[in-house]
Protein backbone atom coordinates (compact mmCIF):
# COMPACT_ATOMS: atom_id res chain seq x y z
CA UNK A 1 0.00 0.00 0.00
CA UNK A 2 1.31 3.22 -0.82
CA UNK A 3 2.08 5.80 1.74
CA UNK A 4 -0.74 8.32 0.07
CA UNK A 5 -3.27 5.22 0.64
CA UNK A 6 -2.04 5.17 4.64
CA UNK A 7 -2.08 9.34 5.12
CA UNK A 8 -5.82 9.14 3.53
CA UNK A 9 -6.56 6.16 5.80
CA UNK A 10 -4.84 7.61 9.04
CA UNK A 11 -7.00 11.05 8.76
CA UNK A 12 -10.28 9.01 8.12
CA UNK A 13 -9.19 6.98 12.05
CA UNK A 14 -8.47 10.48 12.91
CA UNK A 15 -11.63 12.29 12.25
CA UNK A 16 -13.72 9.19 13.18
CA UNK A 17 -11.77 9.18 16.61
CA UNK A 18 -12.93 12.68 16.92
CA UNK A 19 -16.54 12.27 16.38
CA UNK A 20 -16.63 9.38 18.55
CA UNK A 21 -14.72 11.57 21.76
CA UNK A 22 -17.05 14.60 20.62
CA UNK A 23 -20.22 12.77 20.40
CA UNK A 24 -23.14 13.08 22.96
CA UNK A 25 -24.06 9.37 21.97
CA UNK A 26 -23.27 6.83 19.28
CA UNK A 27 -25.47 4.05 18.46
CA UNK A 28 -24.03 1.59 16.13
CA UNK A 29 -26.15 -1.04 14.10
CA UNK A 30 -26.15 -3.68 11.90
CA UNK A 31 -28.03 -2.64 8.67
CA UNK A 32 -27.76 -6.04 6.56
CA UNK A 33 -31.45 -7.09 4.99
CA UNK A 34 -32.90 -3.63 4.65
CA UNK A 35 -34.03 -2.34 1.57
CA UNK A 36 -32.58 0.88 -0.17
CA UNK A 37 -36.12 2.82 0.83
CA UNK A 38 -35.52 1.34 4.74
CA UNK A 39 -32.07 2.56 4.97
CA UNK A 40 -33.12 6.18 3.42
CA UNK A 41 -36.28 6.51 5.77
CA UNK A 42 -33.82 5.98 8.55
CA UNK A 43 -31.27 8.41 7.27
CA UNK A 44 -34.10 10.93 6.76
CA UNK A 45 -35.45 10.65 10.33
CA UNK A 46 -31.67 10.79 11.63
CA UNK A 47 -31.08 13.99 9.49
CA UNK A 48 -33.78 15.73 10.67
CA UNK A 49 -33.14 15.26 14.50
CA UNK A 50 -29.73 16.33 13.75
CA UNK A 51 -27.54 13.16 13.65
CA UNK A 52 -25.25 11.90 11.26
CA UNK A 53 -25.60 8.30 10.42
CA UNK A 54 -22.53 6.65 8.43
CA UNK A 55 -21.34 3.21 6.87
CA UNK A 56 -17.85 2.91 8.26
CA UNK A 57 -15.63 0.39 7.28
CA UNK A 58 -15.14 -2.30 10.76
CA UNK A 59 -10.96 -1.60 10.39
CA UNK A 60 -11.51 2.22 10.39
CA UNK A 61 -14.10 1.69 13.42
CA UNK A 62 -11.60 -0.76 15.63
CA UNK A 63 -8.69 2.01 15.21
CA UNK A 64 -10.72 4.93 15.86
CA UNK A 65 -12.51 3.14 18.81
CA UNK A 66 -8.80 2.46 20.34
CA UNK A 67 -7.55 5.93 19.77
CA UNK A 68 -10.08 7.30 21.07
CA UNK A 69 -9.77 4.84 24.22
CA UNK A 70 -13.06 2.88 24.16
CA UNK A 71 -12.45 -0.66 24.78
CA UNK A 72 -14.88 -3.16 24.37
CA UNK A 73 -15.84 -2.76 21.05
CA UNK A 74 -13.85 -4.88 19.10
CA UNK A 75 -16.75 -7.39 19.36
CA UNK A 76 -19.60 -4.77 18.27
CA UNK A 77 -17.60 -4.49 14.91
CA UNK A 78 -18.21 -7.51 12.65
CA UNK A 79 -20.18 -7.14 9.52
CA UNK A 80 -21.93 -4.45 8.01
CA UNK A 81 -21.86 -1.53 10.22
CA UNK A 82 -23.65 1.79 10.17
CA UNK A 83 -22.68 4.19 13.12
CA UNK A 84 -25.32 7.14 14.25
CA UNK A 85 -23.39 10.40 15.60
CA UNK A 86 -25.54 13.15 17.98
CA UNK A 87 -23.69 15.75 19.08
CA UNK A 88 -26.41 17.28 20.84
CA UNK A 89 -29.31 14.93 21.63
CA UNK A 90 -28.22 11.88 23.55
CA UNK A 91 -31.47 10.04 23.50
CA UNK A 92 -32.37 10.90 19.51
CA UNK A 93 -30.28 8.51 17.87
CA UNK A 94 -31.15 5.52 20.47
CA UNK A 95 -34.82 6.55 20.02
CA UNK A 96 -35.02 6.73 16.80
CA UNK A 97 -33.47 3.74 15.60
CA UNK A 98 -35.25 1.54 18.63
CA UNK A 99 -38.65 2.80 17.26
CA UNK A 100 -37.17 2.01 13.96
CA UNK A 101 -36.15 -1.11 14.27
CA UNK A 102 -39.79 -2.20 15.38
CA UNK A 103 -40.94 -2.04 11.95
CA UNK A 104 -38.22 -3.36 10.26
CA UNK A 105 -37.36 -6.34 12.00
CA UNK A 106 -33.76 -6.35 10.13
CA UNK A 107 -32.35 -3.75 11.75
CA UNK A 108 -30.29 -4.56 14.80
CA UNK A 109 -28.84 -2.59 17.41
CA UNK A 110 -25.50 -3.86 18.19
CA UNK A 111 -24.30 -1.33 20.47
CA UNK A 112 -23.38 2.33 21.49
CA UNK A 113 -20.90 4.94 23.46
CA UNK A 114 -22.86 7.11 25.49
CA UNK A 115 -21.54 10.09 26.91
CA UNK A 116 -17.40 8.45 26.29
CA UNK A 117 -18.60 5.42 27.87
CA UNK A 118 -19.36 2.00 25.98
CA UNK A 119 -22.85 0.97 26.33
CA UNK A 120 -24.53 -2.39 25.44
CA UNK A 121 -27.61 -3.40 23.57
CA UNK A 122 -29.51 -3.14 26.77
CA UNK A 123 -28.95 0.40 27.84
CA UNK A 124 -29.28 1.59 24.40
CA UNK A 125 -32.87 0.38 24.30
CA UNK A 126 -33.22 1.73 28.08
CA UNK A 127 -32.05 5.57 26.82
CA UNK A 128 -34.37 4.77 23.79
CA UNK A 129 -37.51 4.55 26.39
CA UNK A 130 -36.67 7.51 28.09
CA UNK A 131 -38.88 10.38 27.27
CA UNK A 132 -37.50 12.81 24.86
CA UNK A 133 -35.82 16.22 25.85
CA UNK A 134 -39.18 18.22 25.21
CA UNK A 135 -40.73 15.90 27.17
CA UNK A 136 -38.64 15.98 30.05
CA UNK A 137 -38.73 19.46 30.16
CA UNK A 138 -42.59 19.22 29.96
CA UNK A 139 -42.30 16.84 32.79
CA UNK A 140 -40.66 19.48 35.10
CA UNK A 141 -42.44 22.48 34.40
CA UNK A 142 -45.55 20.52 35.39
CA UNK A 143 -43.50 19.69 38.67
CA UNK A 144 -42.81 23.26 39.04
CA UNK A 145 -46.05 24.48 38.28
CA UNK A 146 -48.12 21.88 40.78
CA UNK A 147 -47.21 23.48 44.02
CA UNK A 148 -48.61 27.41 42.82
CA UNK A 149 -51.44 25.52 41.38
CA UNK A 150 -52.43 23.99 44.60
CA UNK A 151 -51.70 27.53 46.43
CA UNK A 152 -54.16 29.23 43.70
CA UNK A 153 -56.98 26.42 44.60
CA UNK A 154 -56.53 26.96 48.23
CA UNK A 155 -57.15 30.22 47.49
CA UNK A 156 -60.32 30.19 45.72
CA UNK A 157 -61.69 27.61 47.69
CA UNK A 158 -61.63 30.06 50.70
CA UNK A 159 -62.60 33.35 48.74
CA UNK A 160 -65.76 31.03 47.86
CA UNK A 161 -66.83 29.75 51.23
CA UNK A 162 -65.95 33.32 52.60
CA UNK A 163 -69.04 34.30 49.35
CA UNK A 164 -70.97 31.59 50.57
CA UNK A 165 -71.14 32.73 54.38
CA UNK A 166 -71.66 36.39 52.96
Amino acid sequence: MSEAAIAKKAAIVDKVSEKFTSAASVVIVDYRGLTVEQVTELRKQLREAGVEMKVIKNSILSRAAKKAGLDGLDSVFLGPTAVAFSNEDVIAPAKIINDFAKTAEKLEIKGGIIEGSVSSVAEIEALAALPSREGLLSMLLSVLQAPVRNVAYAINAVAETKEEVA
